[in-house]
């Protein structure tokens, strides 16, 4: 059986939480958090982009002290995180949205988006498209925090995540990942299968490419001069500490110094 080719993050939607498994959310959220309350003198109205199935906007709204809107481009991500929300009783607004076509007129303090979302965005000209579309949104004093993944991430992760497979329900995954060091492209391919609940017996095949491009700090420093932003601080992994071109995660912190 040929697999059917699909959009990223339609046929991956049921495994996605299977596949970030071992992601602390609630840690992450705390780390977000405590960059909002460090930078911002009182953030309320929150927005994630690219949310995924919803686990770190759900973990944020635990803490009660946020207005959280929170989009993904795929709708079968957005329809999982609905679910959630119903479930765990946590008042969050989903709906699927493009980051790079934003079309909210409502202002939010601050603005997020993490697990190397950035990176999908291949070209430089799309993260300025990106920044230039949420300092738009944003109020001033408002804060963009997003994170990145470097070459030296790639590098580290690539064997720990090729050849990785898993199951959840009636469907299982195989993953192939490479790194393009030339290129500084990061290729994961996910063969997904649905399996026939009583016999086990695959019944639908389907294939999805992800790819990202690794940046460098230098090169996000040099896009982030060219936009009205205000670059608040660059952290390292999950701490408030400095990152520099050795880090293979870093956090950006940017501030909107408009006068809307």
């Amino acid at each position: 059986m040929k697999p059917e080719q699909k959009d990223i993050y339609t046929s991956l939607a049921p495994l996605y939480d299977t596949l970030m498994g071992d992601v602390d959310y609630e840690s992450w959220a705390d780390f977000i958090d405590e960059i909002m309350q460090t930078h911002h003198y009182d953030p309320q109205n929150i927005l994630e982009l690219a949310c995924g199935t919803g686990a770190l906007a759900l973990s944020l709204a635990e803490l009660e002290c946020y207005s959280i809107t929170a989009t993904d481009l795929s709708a079968s991500m957005i329809k999982i995180a609905q679910q959630k929300a119903a479930e765990f009783e946590l008042n969050v607004d989903f709906f699927p949205m493009n980051y790079l076509d934003i079309l909210i007129e409502k202002k939010f303090d601050c603005i997020y988006t993490v697990f190397d979302s950035v990176n999908y965005l291949k070209e430089k000209e799309e993260i300025n498209t990106f920044l230039l579309n949420t300092y738009r949104i944003l109020n001033p004093g408002g804060l963009l925090i997003y994170d990145f993944s470097t070459p030296k991430n790639s590098l580290e992760s690539v064997d720990f995540l090729n050849n990785e497979e898993g199951v959840a329900g009636k469907y299982r995954y195989f993953r192939n990942s490479r790194y393009d060091a030339k290129e500084r492209i990061h290729y994961n391919e996910f063969e997904i299968e649905e399996l026939d609940q009583e016999t086990g017996k695959v019944i639908n095949s389907f294939r999805e490419i992800h790819t990202q491009r690794a940046y460098s700090l230098h090169e996000m420093l040099s896009i982030v001069e060219q936009t009205p932003y205000h670059l608040v601080a660059k952290y390292a992994g999950f701490d408030l500490i400095d990152a520099d071109e050795n880090s293979a995660r870093v956090t950006m912190v940017l501030k909107c110094q408009n006068l809307q």
